[in-house]
């Protein structure tokens, strides 16, 4: 009777079933889902001193996770998340997200859409800090690192960037205030997201873009973020039209934050393209 030699080529059975994309992106999905639900239910589970550990936990875990998954399955170091440049990536990143609150709500403001009314305590700053780190590296893990660059690598550029717009698009329906223009914004921010890291093929640039904005809207200005509540220093009050306030999804509904980031989203596109990033490396 013949025996299998221990130098015999083929492959063995998980190593046949990991090179199947399907496969691979189940396992990508597990290991950043299963440790960020596992720190929600803590969350929620622990007292309320604790709740912001718990959430900066949560981002711990879905980096672990998908560091864990690169490794052990794709069998490489995880680039995209190494620290060298990581501060000038992350810095650009952040100051760009600055610029669009900026640009946007001093429009706003100078149209009268928006009105200071005064100001809270300067500590309320800090309290939507751990939301917004957890905010921005689970969504640009799940959507960019995972979703986006594991259909890129199967089906091509055109329907990545179709597929991951539409699961972020998707994953903000059940937000307050969700309308066709909001989508459209929600849209046009998940390509922008999406160029952000076509520029580097790294998570510094889009993780640093997603945070700076989320945070400052949030902690400075008051202002709704994607249909959650604002706890900002600035308090404002909102008058106008749907269409340029936002309405109860906040300021990411306007028209006026849409020309804002289709303009970002043209600059850092033709960025990538000129790096020669637009093309995935193999």
């Amino acid at each position: 009777m013949m025996t299998a030699s221990l130098t015999d080529p083929s492959p063995r059975l998980h190593r046949r079933l990991l090179a199947r994309p399907s496969i691979r992106a189940l396992l990508a999905l597990l290991c950043v889902l299963l440790p960020f639900a596992l720190a929600i239910w803590l969350t929620n589970a622990v007292p309320k001193p604790w709740k912001s550990w718990a959430l900066l936990l949560a981002a711990a875990g879905v980096v672990a996770g998908y560091v864990f998954y690169v490794r052990r399955v794709e069998g490489r170091a995880a680039t995209e998340l190494s620290l060298a440049g990581a501060g000038r990536e992350l810095g650009s990143g952040l100051g760009l997200g600055a610029l669009l609150v900026l640009a946007c709500t001093g429009v706003l403001l100078a149209s009268g859409v928006y009105s200071v009314t005064g100001l809270a305590a300067p500590g309320v700053m800090l309290k939507p800090v751990p939301e917004q780190v957890m905010v921005a590296f689970f969504e640009e893990i799940l959507f960019r690192a995972v979703i986006f660059r594991l259909l890129e690598k199967s089906w091509g550029l055109r329907t990545a960037l179709i597929g991951s717009t539409l699961l972020f698009m998707v994953g903000h329906m059940p937000n307050a205030g969700f309308s066709v223009l909001a989508a459209l914004m929600t849209g046009v921010a998940s390509l922008v997201f999406t160029f952000a890291w076509l520029v580097t093929r790294r998570l510094w640039l889009p993780v640093g873009l997603h945070f700076g904005w989320n945070y400052l809207l949030d902690a400075g200005m008051a202002i709704p973020v994607s249909g959650h509540t604002a706890r900002g220093w600035v308090q404002v009050s909102v008058s106008g039209p749907e269409w340029l306030t936002g309405g109860a999804y906040g300021i990411e509904g306007s028209l006026v934050t849409l020309v804002a980031w289709s303009v970002a989203g043209a600059v850092l596109m033709t960025i990538a393209r000129r790096r020669g990033e637009w093309i995935q490396k193999r």
